[in-house]
């Protein structure tokens, strides 16, 4: 007896996978291998701090298993998130297979529930219930009141979860807080601040900081600012603001709702920073286009010893996306494989989009051929960089060779390879994308009918567009604004007008941001001038949205056109928000076609400022100059443009010849069959030469 007390102190010292494992050789020495108390603790401790598999191997070797070694095993597993491993072992625990009876206690179901929630088995969960009323022995407490409510929420059956919740007489601030974290999960965000006033308001109930992250997360999540101050206010009187999750959570809230400076404010106090507090704040910096200040910070991070995780390395590569830094992408992407991070899904998929849009497809492809597994997101990823890059051709291929390896697009991958393949602008093959989302359902999608409206419209046909648009019943704001703008790309802006208005007055969507883009977009390219002006007005004044940096600048180029530079530049003075370079744009252009050059020489250096590095602006003002009759200037520029190594985006064709894409450009020489293809251009403009000759011989007509 004296030996087995000493093995249980010994039990008790073991802190890592060493001293577990010398355990374990006391335990096969003095012959209490199947000591069932002892095994129950070396198979914890095998858990903790050696593997799950170390853990599993000396379960195994059990002949007896009680109830204890069961869940100390099902706890390993459940505690790794192996959910499908949790679930098969309980079921081997209840067949009675070495005709032993392991009947589940309380806290088997407490661990079984959370893995049906995991694997979403509302059936199995439900049995699990049933047992459990019918179980005199375990009867329903508070714990597993708790587990039950975390079941139906993570199901979603938010109103089972209630039921339970209600069969408590004094629920405790567990069970209160399953509900509030249920609500929160579910997008009941209302009910969920709702329920958490019941709580601490009519019933007394003092909320823990894990009720106060559900809080903070559901404000975030529905971008209540105003709300998720107050619970910031309540989270300093209550003393929980030195509690790292809370803080971190309303480090959130802030990002979210665009709040950068409090955020940063907010960090700085921070004492004790972990990685997702710095994540955190990394992630608020990026999300809200502050992508210098993002990678300083990421840098600062590095440099003060804290070691990023895949979350941080996402944001910071996704901060290089945003600032177009090739170089910085590609040292992230480095520590990135040192650390092991690259083979990471989220990591790969967004390394894929920063060498995607720093103009590197080659390098996004590398990564993409790369990876262990790829999933959708890579994959749309990859084929809707391809179509940024101009080489929508190849996002098509992409999509092939997506459906071929087995991977189904869902709503959200669909919309962007529709979007891919409006770049291409080939109706044929978007009949053939919409009969594929007609079979996969997606049809009733209105994100997904907004998306066939703007395809058949890049495609030159507005008929079937408009009949994907009727065919819809529920039209929201999106589809609305597809239309509006399909109307636009096809230069018919008084159909725009007129569908603008029928919105307004038949249908219960509101106009927001971009139905205005859509309708101002659609008079300038009808040069509805006064029109245009007025329903930006509208937008303002009866409305009341702000308008963005897009609707003035398209306001800029509505009066320009007209030759109102004057009216033009007094907007642009009177604009409450940064003027961005675009607007400038519009104004450079204008300016061009009405030879108005000292203004166009202000709107050169403004915008020269805002983008140093686009070839168009350049040349826009080279034009301009041009027109005048400066032709030192216009020399000048273009030896600028060749030091700068800058390069303008060329235009390019393209037709489709035995299901094959073929891309052009002007004197294009790198298509693999160009001098057949010039011979040909030859001897079809000798024809063609000979046939205009012998017209105008007819006709008596000089050449």
């Amino acid at each position: 007896m004296k030996r087995r007390e000493l093995l249980i102190n010994l039990c008790k010292a073991c802190n890592d996978g060493k001293s577990a494992a010398k355990f374990h050789s006391q335990l096969l020495k003095t012959g209490y291998s199947h000591d069932s108390f002892l095994t129950t603790k070396l198979t914890s401790y095998y858990a903790n701090y050696s593997s799950v598999e170390e853990a599993q191997k000396l379960f195994d070797e059990m002949s007896q298993r009680t109830v204890y070694l069961w869940n100390s095993i099902l706890r390993a597993y459940s505690k790794q998130k192996q959910w499908r491993k949790t679930w098969l072992l309980f079921k081997n625990m209840i067949s009675d297979e070495n005709g032993e009876k392991n009947e589940p206690d309380s806290f088997t179901l407490s661990i079984v529930l959370k893995a049906c929630a995991g694997l979403h088995l509302l059936k199995q969960g439900k049995i699990l219930h049933a047992f459990l009323w019918k179980n005199e022995k375990i009867g329903l407490d508070l714990f597993l009141g708790s587990a039950l409510i975390e079941f139906y929420s993570k199901c979603g059956r938010i109103d089972d979860a209630f039921k339970v919740f209600k069969q408590f007489e004094k629920p405790d601030v567990v069970l209160w807080t399953s509900m509030v974290s249920g609500y929160e999960q579910n997008g009941c965000f209302e009910k969920a601040v709702a329920f958490f006033s019941i709580m601490v308001v009519d019933e007394g109930v003092h909320p823990d900081g894990i009720t106060l992250v559900s809080l903070v997360s559901a404000c975030a999540k529905s971008m209540s600012l105003k709300l998720g101050k107050s619970v910031h206010g309540f989270v300093v009187r209550r003393g929980f603001e030195n509690e790292l999750s809370l803080v971190n959570s309303l480090l959130n809230l802030y990002a979210k709702t665009g709040h950068v400076k409090v955020a940063e404010n907010l960090f700085r106090r921070i004492e004790g920073k972990d990685v997702v507090s710095w994540s955190s704040m990394i992630a608020c910096y990026c999300h809200n286009g502050a992508a210098v200040e993002a990678l300083c910070l990421f840098n600062e991070m590095i440099n003060n010893g804290y070691q990023p995780n895949a979350v941080t390395v996402v944001s910071a590569v996704q901060a290089c996306a945003i600032a177009c830094d090739l170089d910085e992408g590609k040292r992230i992407h480095e520590l990135a494989i040192d650390r092991g991070f690259d083979l990471e899904a989220s990591v790969s998929t967004a390394l894929i989009d920063m060498y995607m849009k720093c103009l590197s497809p080659d390098e996004a492809f590398n990564v993409f051929r790369k990876m262990p597994e790829k999933d959708v997101v890579s994959w749309v990823a990859l084929l809707s960089g391809y179509a940024q890059n101009g080489m929508a051709y190849k996002s098509i291929q992409i999509f092939r060779d997506m459906l071929s390896s087995g991977i189904q697009p869902d709503a959200v991958s669909m919309v962007k390879i529709l979007a891919s393949s409006s770049e291409l602008g080939n109706l044929c093959q978007a009949v053939c994308l919409h009969g594929y989302v007609t079979r996969s359902g997606f049809d009733s999608n209105s994100f997904i009918g907004a998306s066939l409206v703007e395809l058949y419209s890049k495609c030159g046909s507005l008929d079937y567009a408009i009949k994907v648009f009727e065919g819809i019943t529920d039209k929201d704001v999106v589809l609305w604004s597809a239309m509006i703008a399909g109307y636009g790309i096809h230069g018919q802006g008084g159909e725009s007008l007129k569908l603008f208005e029928k919105m307004v007055k038949t249908s219960a969507a509101r106009p927001n941001n971009v139905t205005f883009l859509s309708i101002l977009s659609a008079c300038s390219h009808s040069g509805l001038r006064s029109e245009g002006i007025e329903i930006f007005n509208m937008m303002v004044n009866d409305y009341g949205l702000d308008p963005s940096s897009e609707h003035y600048s398209i306001v800029v180029d509505l009066l320009g056109r007209t030759g109102e530079l004057d009216k033009a530049m007094d907007i642009i003075n009177r604009m409450p928000i940064p003027v961005e370079a675009h607007v400038w744009g519009a104004l450079l252009a204008a300016c061009r076609i009405h030879h108005n050059v000292e203004m166009g020489e202000l709107a050169a250096k403004n915008l020269l400022c805002l983008d140093p590095n686009h070839a168009g602006y350049y040349i826009l003002l080279s034009n301009m100059y041009a027109v005048d009759g400066k032709w030192g200037i216009v020399a000048q520029i273009r030896t600028l443009i060749k030091e700068k190594r800058l390069k303008k985006m060329f235009a390019h064709s393209m037709v489709e010849v035995r299901d094959e894409v073929h891309s052009f450009v002007a004197d294009d020489k790198l298509h693999p069959e160009c001098e057949k293809i010039y011979e040909l251009l030859g001897q079809l403009e000798v024809i063609m030469r000979s046939q205009l000759e012998n017209a105008y011989r007819i006709s008596g007509a000089p050449l």
